[in-house]
């Protein structure tokens, strides 16, 4: 009798929690936009691939429209969709939804990108000026990426036409302009510390675009008691750690405050002064660098792989972007930003690339920073936003067939470049990457020196190469592949 007991109460507790549940979610619903029913703890999960979170609110978006309610896990949060729709939120109404939400996967090791109010605007107006101060968007940083093209170009010869993974010579070469902003200096190909670094990055990537990080970032409390890959995205970030501290005791040690050398130097100058909003210590430093490093290494050379892969399978693309390359450049120099402007089919091509391949589907979160109105809803601050940027990049009122790569949606009837607002591979508003400016340096420089001194060969048939991500969550991954680089 105990034990019925015993049972009968655990029952009743039960239907009490559930009758709370949808009692929250009914008043909750009464306030937000439509969406489909979640069920009490799991959400719209039933709802929702977790292996191929885009196609599921394409699916979504296709019956509710371009504004949605969707429960990840327990917690609602608003879909918006369209390019017109994450304009008017994110750019017109930029100051309220200028907020960051929740990302567990993230949350213990990045600052800048996760921090809110006065703390998030002090980060990240520190790191925008140290980075301009370190030349980006300014020919110092041009030549910075040069260099780094030509280490590249060296590293791919060796492999002598040998079948190659082309995965770590791409993150090798980004992280490494990254770092020596960063750390002040490029690594050696060979160094394990650079290894560790784009290791690390790249795995973590993949985890975090698979069913894992999006279990994580709806259940992180009951994920963390549970075994899985997600357990390593930790074990990765703590050997970046690992490096970021030796190089902090070395720069400490070395240090002139009246002569930065780099980002760890004036950080730990910004630490010795009295600042208004931010009490910066050595955590928040390396939170910065794993912001830095991860931000501004796997979004680049994952569009580098992306890009590549799409090329072998459209070789006339490829063929034309080297007959402009030849009349423009040439074959006795390096690719420069001026050059850029000559070359509209290559320009147009490269915006292609971030467009199709569309490497961050979803931006990171945003939420409410006070309440506000939104398409006829009263949203209270803190309402959770997921800006859907697959549902910009195929919006079929700005490109006449977003699901076909041609790159001729960014030229103009005359063949010149033709700007197109419906793309934001680096999000928009307030929150857009703080490296966006290195980032289309790099695409450029790098694509145009690629092509410049190599054929990339598939090792399959074109028709069969398949250009699907075989990953979709916080990053679209493609297929792994190798190929065959030959030197023109």
């Amino acid at each position: 009798l105990r034990v019925l007991g015993t049972l009968v109460l655990l029952a009743l507790f039960c239907v009490i929690y559930i009758i709370v549940c949808y009692v929250k979610i009914y008043k909750q619903k009464s306030q937000l936009p439509p969406g489909p029913i979640p069920l009490p703890f799991i959400g719209n999960l039933l709802q929702i691939d977790t292996h191929n979170i885009v196609t599921s609110l394409n699916k979504l978006k296709r019956k509710y429209g371009s504004v949605f309610t969707l429960y990840f896990g327990p917690n609602p949060g608003l879909v918006i969709c369209g390019y017109d729709a994450i304009k008017e939120a994110l750019i017109d109404q930029g100051e309220a939804f200028a907020d960051r939400g929740d990302y567990p996967v993230f949350l213990h090791y990045f600052n800048i990108a996760f921090s809110n109010g006065e703390h998030w605007k002090d980060l990240r107006r520190f790191a925008l000026t140290t980075l301009r101060n370190f030349g980006m968007g300014k020919r110092s940083i041009e030549e910075r990426i040069q260099e780094e093209a030509s280490f590249l170009i060296t590293e791919l010869t060796t492999t002598k036409g040998s079948p190659a993974d082309l995965t770590m010579y791409f993150a090798s070469t980004v992280a490494n302009v990254i770092a020596s902003i960063v750390y002040g200096s490029r690594f050696d190909y060979k160094d394990d510390r650079l290894k560790k670094i784009t290791d690390s990055i790249y795995n973590n990537f993949c985890i975090m675009s698979s069913m894992w990080g999006t279990l994580y970032n709806m259940y992180p409390g009951l994920l963390d008691s549970l075994p899985g890959p997600h357990h390593q995205m930790r074990r990765n970030f703590e050997d970046i750690t690992v490096i970021s501290r030796e190089s902090i005791k070395y720069h400490k040690k070395t240090l002139d405050p009246n002569c930065p050398r780099d980002y760890i130097d004036c950080f730990l100058i910004r630490i010795q002064q009295v600042i208004e909003h931010i009490s910066p210590d050595i955590e928040s430093l390396i939170m910065s660098i794993h912001n830095l490093m991860f931000g501004g290494t796997e979004t680049v050379s994952t569009t580098l792989r992306y890009g590549t892969l799409v090329l072998m399978k459209y070789p006339e693309i490829a063929d034309r972007m080297r007959e402009e390359i030849d009349e423009v450049v040439g074959r006795d120099r390096s690719p420069c930003m001026e050059d850029r402007n000559k070359m509209p089919y290559t320009d147009a091509t490269i915006h292609e690339i971030m467009r199709f391949c569309d490497v961050i589907p979803l931006s990171l979160p945003r939420c409410t920073s006070r309440e506000t109105f939104y398409k006829g809803y009263k949203l209270p601050k803190g309402t959770y936003i997921t800006p859907f940027l697959t549902s910009v990049h195929r919006d079929p009122t700005r490109y006449e067939e977003p699901f076909k790569f041609n790159p001729q949606n960014f030229l103009d009837a005359s063949g010149s470049f033709k700007k197109e607002d419906a793309l934001m591979p680096f999000a928009a508003g307030k929150r857009i990457c703080l490296g966006e400016t290195l980032a289309r340096m790099e695409l450029f420089i790098f694509f145009t020196s690629l092509l410049q001194n190599f054929t990339f060969k598939p090792l399959i048939a074109k028709e069969d190469i398949k250009l699907e991500p075989t990953g979709s969550g916080l990053g679209n991954v493609p297929m792994e592949y190798k190929c065959r680089i030959i030197p023109r």
